[in-house]
């Protein structure tokens, strides 16, 4: 799609005042908008840095934002942030006006030209999207990881990406796409759509799974017979889509069988394949080339569809294989902090919903004590007892969702179930009950925001605690 025409003295609200709404309001002033950001926080709930950042841009910020303060009189748009969910009064006042809302990623759609690769669902999102930017880069084709990834050094909105980037460089946008980013698109397009998985997930945001999974599945609904959607075949979630009425050509991936339709990735014995029109039928890569960073079922897959993704591309077979065996792993996602008399600490602060629990605990090969809980998002945990009595010597619960926990599992018949009121103790607790060969893990299977303000502040908690009881230990 070509970039809308001229922006200025465009009247824009920006709903949300966090990374995303921040990018937004800041791409939007470049080009000339009038814009107002409006957020229902006390203006001593946000950071001092968003204020002065609005300040010194001559942005109007709203906080606490009402109906009736939060529009200009001739308000022509609204993009609202992934973290305002739909029944928000402000998007619903603009729904009554008839404003159109947009999200950060339509925007970013419309003022560029540049291929998007868009990755989203439940589990796997960062790592694919990750692998897909890297695969390409050693093909030497530019590619930017950016969107909802928030792998520390890597914060880099769709938006802001799609604004800094010259459209007559043939830069790939490599974008981790979320759920509440989907909900608010009318024309986003991403050349190559990638859907890893759909298990139960924010179920406080959305009515059922069904709802979760038809958001998920409007990732597809722009693309045309020139695009391409990329799909697990073996996730029982994605075979309830209506596939049929996707546009884009269909491309499938699996870790056990190999998929029909003319492109595909799977795995066969001790190899990965791959098919397509050009390239007929490819042994790819190795399951020996697979580094410690990327164990796992889940692993395989994610390096599966980002193959397919990154070949369609343009990249090399020997780029994507050495591409993998480069791969250092994601930050908070199985993420190796210490190892201290035999004993491995494991941070995956990442790991927010049952799904990548226990997918998580099946990558292990030695036994864990596992600290979890979080705040709550209306999750069964049941699915998760039988990984835990498979895999897990002791768990050690926080949080909001601790005592619910604690309950399903000990019904479940795992009952080496610890408490504590910090993360600070869960640290010491799991090393006193760890012995040599054991990995003491942080796999919260919940949210983070009842303790930290994001999963990577817990994540950065947990690094600091096992570091600062390993350096006592050493004194």
């Amino acid at each position: 799609m070509q970039p809308i025409g001229d922006w200025k003295g465009k009247q824009i609200t920006v709903v949300g005042a966090g990374r995303s709404g921040l990018a937004v309001a800041e791409v939007l002033h470049q080009l000339g908008a009038e814009v107002l950001v409006a957020d229902q926080k006390q203006p001593e709930q946000l950071p001092a840095t968003t204020i002065a950042k609005l300040r010194e841009m001559g942005v109007s910020l709203r906080a606490p934002a009402t109906p009736e303060n939060a529009f200009h009189p001739n308000t022509q748009l609204v993009v609202t942030s992934p973290g305002v969910p739909k029944q928000n009064s402000l998007l619903q006042c603009a729904l009554q006006k008839g404003i159109p809302i947009w999200s950060e990623i339509e925007l970013a759609y419309r003022l560029t030209d540049l291929p998007i690769v868009a990755i989203t669902g439940t589990n796997g999102k960062t790592t694919t999207t990750l692998l897909v930017a890297a695969m390409l880069k050693q093909s030497d084709i530019p590619a930017i990881p950016c969107g909802n990834i928030s792998a520390d050094e890597i914060k880099k909105t769709l938006v802001e990406a799609a604004r800094q980037q010259d459209a007559a460089t043939p830069t790939v946008l490599v974008a981790e796409v979320s759920s509440f980013q989907l909900e608010w698109t009318q024309s986003f397009r991403p050349k190559i759509g990638v859907l890893t998985n759909i298990t139960a997930d924010h179920l406080d945001r959305y009515a059922n799974l069904e709802e979760y999974a038809q958001t998920k599945a409007r990732l597809f609904a722009y693309q045309t017979a020139e695009d391409f959607a990329v799909l697990n075949a073996d996730d029982p979630v994605t075979q309830t889509l209506n596939i049929s009425d996707f546009p884009a050509t269909l491309c499938w991936f699996s870790a056990y069988r190999e998929p029909e339709g003319p492109i595909a990735a799977w795995r066969k014995g001790d190899w990965l394949f791959y098919r397509s029109p050009s390239t007929a039928t490819i042994r790819l890569l190795a399951l020996a080339d697979f580094p410690k960073s990327l164990p796992g079922i889940h692993s395989m897959e994610n390096v599966l569809a980002a193959a397919i993704t990154a070949l369609l591309l343009g990249a090399n077979p020997e780029a994507v294989v050495e591409a993998v065996r480069r791969f250092k792993g994601v930050p908070h996602r199985m993420e190796l902090v210490a190892e201290s008399e035999g004993i491995i600490y494991i941070n995956n602060s990442m790991c927010t919903n049952i799904a990548a629990a226990v997918r998580s605990l099946e990558a292990l090969s030695q036994p864990a004590i596992v600290i979890a809980g979080g705040a709550e998002k209306n999750l069964d945990f049941a699915p998760l007892t039988p990984a835990l009595l498979r895999h897990a010597k002791a768990l050690v619960l926080i949080g909001e969702a601790a005592e619910r926990m604690e309950q399903t599992f000990r019904k479940g018949g795992f009952q080496a179930i610890y408490r504590a009121a910090s993360l600070d103790e869960a640290v010491h607790t799991a090393h006193s009950l760890a012995s040599p060969g054991d990995i003491v893990m942080l796999s919260p299977a919940c949210a983070s925001f009842d303790m930290f303000a994001n999963f990577e502040a817990r994540g950065a908690a947990f690094r600091s605690a096992v570091k600062t009881l390993l350096e006592g230990h050493e004194r």
